[in-house]
């Protein structure tokens, strides 16, 4: 008896995903419930488990295939299908050649190249590359397309990238063709080295349409003040390691500005609230967005009812949405809804920007680098103040310029004199 494996349903409004990655082979064994294959939407990475145990008899969706809700991903049989044994019997040729270098004096790693140049011609890179092969990629800062590709039409695959690297050294480009007229090469490198086109993942396209639509829909304008961290950062290192000890979670600056941010929006309601055609809708619930940096894009998971928690509960929510951002495993779920987003450029060291619309809200807020800088204080004197740019950019239809700067005003006193948290004045 033959089971199907069929694409889940993915969450709201999501309808087509991408076939990222399959853990298993035709031919080989599976258990129930165990990770079969990674699927990639326009906002998450969904790993879907086998329906029933048995032996891969069919893929029918390959990596990089786009595939809708309900398509049929493979075929799962009861027991041992016949390509098993087929798959067995090559193993021998695959490893024949490497009997070759006992007969040859050369170094062990350079035979090692030899097969897996042999055995893949140049990657295809038109298919996005699998999570687990990009990773391997980025981290060893390697150039893919220089990599052989042994899978299905040119595919990059894992064991390819590890075979690569066990070889020592990056292979070698193959024979260059002339140059077009009008081109010409620089000296060592290939035209593969003076560009390359990658096809866009599902996720990054639906960023840049996002994007997009903020611009196109949003009247957007930013509005820009500035922050004394000087008594927060002295909380801080007051009480963080109590903090720590007894909530097991560092204390950040996110939760204070989290904090700041729904005390605003409980004043300015404009700035919570969102168009819905020819009516606004003024939200009496506080979800932050907090928009965390991954190596495939930037996402903004959502801190729900950040006006009934406190400190520690918002650091181990924020911390445990950034630990699985990275590993790709945040929910559809936890990506929607927001009210609010706050996005912290200044970890990548930003100084000040004008961050854009997370569409349909209407405000975001933009952190940057606390740098020192001489300030005027009001007794005349100047010292060196640590002092962060906030941006607080906003949809002009909705919220008026005095709402936003009374909105980043209220921010700043509230960070800049943390008691105001505890006692909302």
């Amino acid at each position: 008896m033959a089971t199907e494996i069929k694409v889940p349903a993915l969450g709201e409004s999501v309808s087509e995903a991408t076939v990222a990655k399959w853990f298993k082979k035709v031919g080989e064994a599976i258990n129930a419930d165990e990770p079969l294959v990674e699927l990639e939407t326009d906002k998450v990475t969904v790993e879907v488990p086998a329906p029933a145990s048995g032996t891969i008899q069919e893929i029918v969706a390959a990596e990089g295939a786009e595939v809708s809700v309900g398509a049929l991903l493979g075929v799962i049989a009861e027991g041992a299908v016949a390509a098993a044994p087929a798959a067995k019997k090559e193993a021998p040729k695959a490893e024949a050649p490497k009997a070759e270098p006992a007969k040859a004096a050369a170094p062990a790693p350079a035979p090692a190249a030899a097969p897996a140049a042999a055995a893949g011609g140049k990657a295809n890179l038109d298919y996005p590359l699998a999570p687990a092969v990009r990773k391997l990629v980025e981290e060893n800062n390697l150039d893919a397309a220089a990599i052989p590709a042994t899978g299905k039409d040119g595919r990059l695959t894992k064991e390819d990238v590890l075979n690569f690297l066990s070889g020592g050294k990056k292979a070698a480009p193959a024979a260059a063709a002339a140059a077009p007229a009008g081109v010409v090469w620089t000296e060592g490198r290939d035209a593969g080295e003076r560009e390359e086109k990658v096809k866009m993942t599902r996720l990054r396209r639906r960023i840049a349409e996002r994007l997009k639509e903020a611009q196109n829909t949003a009247a957007m304008l930013t509005t820009f003040n500035e922050v004394d961290m000087t008594n927060i950062m002295a909380l801080r290192n007051q009480y963080k390691d109590v903090f720590e000890k007894k909530h097991g979670v560092k204390l950040g600056f996110m939760s204070f500005f989290a904090k700041a941010c729904v005390q605003a929006l409980q004043e300015i309601p404009a700035v919570n609230g969102e168009i819905s055609g020819d009516s606004i809708i003024y939200k009496n619930h506080y979800d932050i967005g907090v928009a965390v940096g991954t190596p495939q894009g930037l996402v903004v998971p959502v801190v729900r009812d950040c006006d009934t928690m406190n400190f520690a509960e918002i650091e181990k929510k924020i911390g445990e949405f950034g630990k699985r951002a990275r590993d790709g495993k945040l929910t559809m779920e936890e990506m929607s809804g927001g009210t609010f987003t706050i996005s912290n450029g200044g970890v990548y060291g930003s100084l000040l920007s004008t961050p854009i619309l997370n569409t349909p809200q209407s405000g975001i807020l933009g952190m940057h680098k606390t740098q020192m800088r001489p300030m005027v204080m009001p007794d005349g004197s100047i010292q060196a103040r640590p002092m962060m740019y906030l941006a607080l950019s906003y949809d002009h239809r909705i919220i008026d310029g005095k709402e936003a700067v009374t909105f980043l005003v209220r921010v700043k006193e509230c960070i800049e004199d943390p008691a105001r948290l505890l006692f909302d004045v």
